[in-house]
């Protein structure tokens, strides 16, 4: 069991996705998506520019993997197809990939991560579909502006620190580190979909 830790720099609920019963992790982190596996664990922190630093966005643990045309065709995630003129839970749905199985060109939907006329953006294209994956999982909390602050012992574990400090990601844990702060996890009341995107308020 792995854990991966990394910075939300903006988080508009579109990755991860935390709507619908579901926490989706289908667009950006592209190096997590390729690693992480059944059982590994996901914690998103927020960002120092937003005055978050320190405090959990989202924790998930990764039940399910599948390509993005499974997940385009799963009617379990249907919901997740955005429409930007519904809801801001609609408008930032991430089921926006699907590949043509005779040119395996990619497709792209009018979404979050195109172009704001709606047409395909080609640099999230090639970055969020380099790793033909999207991480599932019914077992999360996600609390988004409301998350709680990291116990103090989480960052300064034996000299290992919870929080990822700028881009990219860290996995490198003791596995005392990673089993105890899963326990601290557990003893949460909360589970599920807990508070709104900490962006929402800066969109539409």
């Amino acid at each position: 069991m792995k854990l991966y830790s990394y910075v939300i720099a903006r988080d508009f609920g579109f990755a991860p996705n935390p709507f619908y019963q579901f926490c989706t992790l289908g667009t950006c982190k592209p190096v997590i998506r390729r690693r992480a596996e059944i059982g590994d664990w996901i914690v998103g922190t927020g960002s120092k520019t937003c005055a978050r630093e320190g405090h959990i966005i989202y924790v998930m643990k990764v039940t399910e993997v599948m390509s993005f045309n499974s997940y385009w065709l799963d009617s379990r995630f249907e919901q997740k197809k955005p429409n930007l003129r519904g809801s801001k839970k609609q408008a930032f749905g991430d089921n926006i990939y699907y590949r043509d199985v005779g040119t395996y060109e990619w497709y792209q939907l009018d979404s979050h991560h195109s172009h704001p006329n709606g047409e395909p953006n080609i640099k999230n294209i090639e970055n969020d579909t380099k790793v033909d994956r999207v991480l599932i999982s019914t077992d999360y909390i996600y609390w988004g502006s409301k998350g709680p602050k990291i116990p103090a012992r989480y960052r300064n574990f034996c000299g290992f620190d919870l929080c990822k400090v700028g881009m990219g990601h860290k996995c490198r844990f003791p596995d005392k580190m990673v089993t105890d702060f899963i326990d601290w996890i557990r003893s949460l009341e909360d589970r599920g979909y807990c508070g709104t995107p900490l962006d929402w308020s800066k969109s539409p």
